[in-house]
């Protein structure tokens, strides 16, 4: 089947325009970011003592732990790019026009999923240059298992989102659940040292499994790595299609309180 050019200039076009949008919209409010920037490094800085004190792998601890449960608090990053929309008026005019929703979807993920890649990267070079965690074995391989934890996060952020009805909603939901999500997935405290049931129900947090491929994909590890890969990018595809059958049949009425 040919592909029509046209079709795909003017999908590239409509694409750099809600990206230029969407990180108009980012930078509206630039001081969440910045304080998710500082906020896990912070958090090692005060850990870093009693984890190395404690745990034989206290300094991975440390910086891996803070890195993943701050990433899972900026979901609300994702969700309130979309949530104001709504209260604007323009996502169902953005729904009237030309764009698909896949497109509008990619156009938010662009600036937001640079935001969030950014807030693992930069804590993790704070974790080496200042924390004295040992530089990555594969940092090729680590750097892939940040992009695909940033995609699950994008994902997650869409899927809370399409079912709540405001900002103040979507601030809850997100900080909530992400605090469940990153103390169940071992950010606070290893796995290992967490009551029976907190260990069973571990494996339901994306965050455990973040954690678990940050850790294999650091020390280079690639059989280590592929089940906790595995898991994230299941759970990527299957809740951000979620989301986009959502933001599909939905429209702002819908949301109305």
């Amino acid at each position: 089947m040919s592909v029509d050019r046209a079709d795909v200039t003017d999908t590239l076009h409509r694409s750099r325009v809600l990206i230029r949008h969407n990180v108009a919209l980012v930078l509206r409010d630039v001081y969440p970011v910045a304080s998710y920037l500082v906020m896990p490094m912070v958090l090692m800085l005060v850990l870093r003592p009693l984890y190395v004190n404690a745990l034989d792998d206290g300094l991975m601890q440390v910086v891996v732990g803070p890195v993943v449960m701050v990433s899972v608090l900026s979901l609300h990053l994702v969700g309130n790019l979309v949530v104001v929309e709504r209260e604007w008026g323009t996502w169902d005019r953005l729904r009237g026009s030309r764009a698909s929703i896949v497109e509008m979807m990619l156009g938010k993920a662009v600036p937001a999923g640079l935001l969030l890649l950014a807030q693992l990267v930069v804590p993790f070079a704070f974790g080496y240059l200042v924390i004295g965690l040992p530089l990555p074995a594969a940092p090729v391989q680590l750097f892939g298992a940040m992009l695909l934890w940033t995609a699950c996060l994008l994902s997650l952020g869409y899927a809370v989102a399409a079912v709540v009805r405001s900002r103040a909603q979507m601030g809850a939901v997100a900080d909530i659940g992400a605090l469940l999500l990153s103390a169940l997935g071992g950010a606070l405290l290893p796995v290992g040292l967490m009551p029976g049931w907190a260990q069973v129900l571990a494996h339901v947090s994306p965050g455990y499994w973040a954690i678990a491929l940050m850790r294999a994909a650091s020390d280079g590890d690639v059989h280590a790595a592929l089940l906790p890969a595995v898991v994230l990018l299941v759970i990527t595809v299957v809740v951000g299609a979620f989301a986009a059958q959502r933001f599909s049949r939905r429209r702002d009425h819908s949301f109305a309180l």
